[in-house]
């Protein structure tokens, strides 16, 4: 987001906190497909990402007059909707369902394959299965970096974490993600 942008939906916050009804749909319209790109990234359900980027809509409206903006409303949405996965996942993990064989088959991945470095071909499924080996905070890095394009700035407010340890634990997670790929792959490393 360049800094007209930033400008523009630090005034659109404004109005919308004071009650400007048009300027909240711009609102939703202009930071929902993000917030529902990266939440649908870390839990692959559609449905469940819509539901937690409505849910985290929702609390943003009832704590927006009590919002002072400081260039990081867009932050602060994703760390609201990250939390409420989070909620999510754990209260679903104490409620364990069994998974049907055509779902696992589709969070294995599509017929898509990804170029690798050396030319040849990694196929998605396989990369999908390298980043579900990682431990979930490297997963969320990943997934709000690569998927939800968000700047390391704009992870650090949303993880509030410093933006030093934030590239730091990036590098390792992409390090990680190399070597199970590499390990992965019948050839082995390159």
């Amino acid at each position: 987001m360049d800094d007209s942008d930033s400008e523009q939906l630090v005034r659109l916050v404004a109005a919308a906190a004071a009650g400007d009804q048009a300027a909240w749909r711009d609102i939703v319209e202009r930071c929902s497909p993000r917030v529902h790109a990266v939440v649908r990234a870390q839990c692959r359900d559609d449905e469940l990402a819509e539901e937690i980027v409505q849910s985290a809509f929702c609390t943003v409206v009832q704590k927006l007059p009590e919002y002072e903006e400081g260039g990081r409303f867009e932050a602060w949405l994703l760390r609201i909707a990250m939390n409420r996965l989070r909620d999510e996942m754990r209260r679903r993990s104490r409620q364990a369902v069994p998974t049907d064989a055509t779902t696992l088959v589709e969070m294995a991945g599509g017929a898509q394959d990804l170029p690798t470095e050396d030319g040849g071909l990694l196929p998605d499924g396989q990369l999908l299965q390298g980043l579900q080996r990682l431990p979930e905070a490297d997963q969320e890095i990943l997934h709000l970096r690569h998927v939800g394009g968000l700047s390391f700035k704009e992870i650090s407010e949303a993880l509030e974490t410093p933006i030093g340890t934030l590239l730091a634990r990036h590098h390792r997670a992409l390090r990680k993600l190399k070597q199970i790929l590499e390990e992965s792959t019948p050839e082995g490393p390159a």
